[in-house]
């Protein structure tokens, strides 16, 4: 892609101001916020403003469309100084969920949460694969904790991280887990592949990570009779049970409930009519079927609209 009058702008702005500020303002136009309200109300006020403060307004084209600015927006981000945590998401989505996998195939979920730490993006295909995003600008602190409630509950476990921090991770991480990078044309390069090791997962930390209802599932199909108690000692009748099975057997049965029960094929139709940056961020966040329309339609608005949402 050829860089728009946008990408230039960003560029030349971010190397002679604040290099910090300009990728988080680009970044937000990907959150959660102003897809719900682009989804809900067919505009974004949000995105209005984000769009006013960056200071772009003299270098875009008025009648350039918000699936163009949207694409030129994430070009930007993809660059290896302005890198943010988004890019690495959908680097995941495109590059695994959508690229080795399919919506028919395989689920993606976002901060799932494992013992006390939330995982950045888990795809639960054969197995279950939970990728922590170490970015550039973030640093390894807690990443020893999060890799160990991780090996608890995934089969498959992998750091992707900025290239200043693989160094750091191969040392800090145990051999199972997968060290990655992003190169510079946003494909994922193995440093260390992830061992598929369900039998070191712990069955009362996937229990922990299940709703109740999930749980049920997994029990019946295990051929385990649900006992009948108040809802009040559900909980504890259920994980007694759960705790019983094998850690392969827990692991297979949380992997297949899950693609059932958070499966993300009605989506699929959706995906194919917004822009491809924005399919993590629309994987990621929880639409309403009745607002897919009014989604799809709000990124053919031209820039002068949605100037006027604001």
């Amino acid at each position: 892609m050829s860089k728009s009058p946008f990408v230039t702008f960003l560029r030349s702005r971010c190397v002679m101001n604040d290099a910090t500020t300009c990728p988080a303002a680009v970044a937000r136009l990907f959150s959660a916020s102003v897809v719900k309200e682009l989804a809900e109300k067919g505009k974004s006020q949000t995105a209005a403003r984000l769009f006013r403060e960056s200071g772009l307004l003299p270098y875009l084209d008025p009648d350039q469309s918000l699936s163009q600015i949207y694409q030129s927006a994430f070009e930007f981000l993809k660059a290896r100084q302005h890198r943010h945590e988004y890019v690495y998401k959908a680097a995941i989505t495109q590059r695994v969920l959508l690229g080795v996998h399919n919506l028919k195939t395989a689920s993606m979920l976002t901060e799932f949460g494992a013992g006390r730490s939330r995982s950045d993006v888990v795809v639960f295909n054969g197995t279950a694969s939970a990728y922590e995003i170490k970015s550039e600008r973030d640093s390894l602190t807690r990443l020893e904790n999060q890799v160990g409630d991780y090996l608890k509950v995934f089969a498959s476990v992998s750091i992707i991280a900025g290239a200043n921090h693989v160094n750091a991770v191969l040392k800090i991480v145990p051999f199972e887990v997968g060290v990655l990078t992003l190169n510079d044309k946003f494909s994922i390069s193995p440093e260390r592949e992830a061992l598929n090791t369900p039998e070191r997962t712990c069955p009362s930390a996937i229990f922990e990570a299940m709703n109740l209802r999930e749980v049920e599932i997994a029990l019946k199909a295990e051929g385990i009779e649900i006992p009948s108690v108040p809802n009040t000692q559900k909980y504890s009748a259920l994980k007694v049970l759960f705790e019983k099975l094998t850690p392969e057997a827990a692991h297979r049965r949380m992997v297949e409930t899950l693609k059932r029960t958070r499966s993300q094929i009605s989506l699929q139709s959706l995906l194919s009519n917004v822009p491809s940056s924005m399919h993590s961020a629309t994987l990621s966040t929880k639409l309403r079927k009745r607002d897919h329309k009014r989604y799809i339609a709000a990124f053919g608005v031209p820039l002068s609209v949605v100037l006027s949402w604001a």
